[in-house]
């Protein structure tokens, strides 16, 4: 089963295409690295797999049963705003909103997935504080246990590693390994740190403005 298929997704600003003619199906339950250069279009298909931005040509879609399941995301950090009037706790907690349905209120396996995420990624202490307080390291973490609460089916980061430290950013692909590998979450993450997304995907989308390379990340010329 396919987890994302694009053919001819073309998107276009101002009549200008920002990314061209792309074709693929990635299997659910993979873990595909995004690379390309500045303005490769990495970004945009993001927004598109999200529905933020809608083809100029071709189409792109999700499978139905992982957009059931919930799909987390993690924006750029340039793209995060800092000025929440909320505490971390509610910040991630958030990310259990599309399992509410019509119901009000969070239930105590909500609260329990939040308090099991802010652990996860070392903030429990924090999860009384303001999120416009924090630092960036300590923001991408508080949106990354937010995006592991919404994840049910799939996980998309735009350079999720930007504002951590070493330590935090090898404590973020130890944890995308392990829920894509034990939970079956397809995992779709843009990153600059080649070597190091080559390594923890099982498959590379290279783009420039359209599709140079996709496939597995045993066969990616780059690493050979």
């Amino acid at each position: 089963m396919s987890a994302l298929v694009c053919r001819g997704l073309t998107i276009s600003y101002n009549g200008r295409a920002a990314l061209s003619g792309v074709d693929l199906e990635l299997p659910e339950g993979s873990f595909l690295a995004v690379i390309g250069p500045n303005g490769s279009g990495k970004s945009t298909l993001v927004r598109a797999i999200l529905g933020l931005l809608h083809p100029s040509a071709g189409t792109v879609n999700i499978d139905s049963g992982i957009r059931k399941k919930g799909i987390g995301y993690v924006p750029q950090k340039s793209e995060a705003r800092g000025d929440f009037p909320a505490t971390v706790y509610e910040v991630v907690i958030s990310g259990c909103l599309g399992r509410l349905g019509l119901r009000p209120f969070y239930r105590r396996r909500d609260r329990e997935e939040a308090e099991a995420k802010l652990r996860l990624m070392g903030i429990w202490e924090l999860r009384t504080r303001a999120f416009r307080e924090l630092s960036g390291g300590q923001r991408q973490r508080t949106l990354l246990a937010r995006a592991l609460c919404a994840a049910g089916g799939m996980l998309v980061l735009d350079e999720p590693a930007a504002g951590l430290d070493g330590e935090s950013e090898e404590l973020m692909y130890r944890i995308l390994r392990e829920i894509n590998s034990e939970k079956g979450t397809t995992v779709i993450m843009v990153t600059h740190d080649i070597r190091r997304g080559a390594a923890a995907a099982s498959h590379i989308l290279e783009l420039d403005g359209r599709l140079r390379y996709f496939g597995k990340a045993s066969t990616w010329p780059g690493a050979l």
